[in-house]
């Protein structure tokens, strides 16, 4: 049918279903107007980022204005910034899986509610390459964990929830090929390393902590290149996992 499913029974019998953290409501807002023609959501970690990554499509769709003007959508909440460039919706998620959690949560059930039918979302953001130039696209084809397992584990009450973050691969194909167009960047394919944090996480010698020696992190990121890891960012198993579990067609690809 190509909609957003909806794991969720309760949101059948609510009155009202308010996105907290979007400043979004179904009695305070109607979204099937405000969004039911929405074919793309592009996500990424900065505000200004997809302030600006949203003027840019706003310039390339050949729409009436100069996009300077565009409203954030989210204005009233500071949480997450959200901007419209016809039927691109691009939307900021802050840092790490909790964050985009949430924002993907709420996003999701605003799909839904707006009836948008056939919707890509792709999260574009910044990340550490592994073993390749700096300047380098890396499309993910496999989202994995720091034991380099394609799962997300999510805590849900007190039992551990394993789940799967295979990516759409047509999508990872349609995105190489596109990428053919642009000689400006090297453009690859690889698994993308998903942490829960950004220095002892990523083996980096200079956080506030560090347990290790430089010679085992350089053997654990190793390791990583030899499964098969080519950048390392802290949302891409929390996205691959939600988008997968409800119909999503989703994509995550990143620049070094």
């Amino acid at each position: 049918s190509g909609l957003v499913h909806i794991k969720n029974p309760h949101l059948d019998s609510m009155e009202e279903d308010v996105l907290y953290h979007l400043d979004l409501g179904t009695k305070t807002h109607n979204l099937p107007a405000m969004f039911g023609d929405i074919k793309f959501v592009c996500v990424g970690g900065s505000p200004n980022r997809m302030r600006a990554f949203a003027q840019f499509m706003h310039k390339e769709l050949g729409l009436a204005g100069d996009g300077e003007d565009l409203a954030d959508i989210c204005a009233g909440t500071d949480r997450y910034a959200m901007y419209r460039a016809g039927p691109v919706l691009s939307i900021s998620h802050g840092m790490g899986i909790p964050s985009i959690s949430i924002m993907l949560h709420e996003l999701i059930k605003l799909l839904h509610h707006a009836k948008c039918r056939d919707v890509t979302i792709i999260r574009i953001g910044t990340s550490g390459g592994l073993g390749i130039k700096a300047g380098s696209v890396v499309i993910t084809d496999r989202a994995v964990d720091s034991s380099f397992k394609p799962r997300f584990e999510q805590v849900v009450l007190d039992d551990v929830v394993v789940r799967s973050t295979e990516l759409d691969k047509d999508l990872v194909e349609e995105l190489l090929a596109c990428s053919k167009e642009i000689p400006d960047f090297p453009t690859l394919i690889g698994h993308t390393m998903c942490t829960y944090d950004f220095y002892e996480g990523q083996g980096r010698l200079d956080g506030a902590l560090c347990s290790f020696s430089s010679e085992k992190k350089l053997e654990y990121l190793k390791r990583a290149y030899d499964a098969g890891v080519r950048n390392i960012e802290m949302e891409s198993t929390a996205f691959a996992a939600l988008c997968g579990l409800c119909g999503l067609k989703g994509e995550s690809f990143h620049v070094l």
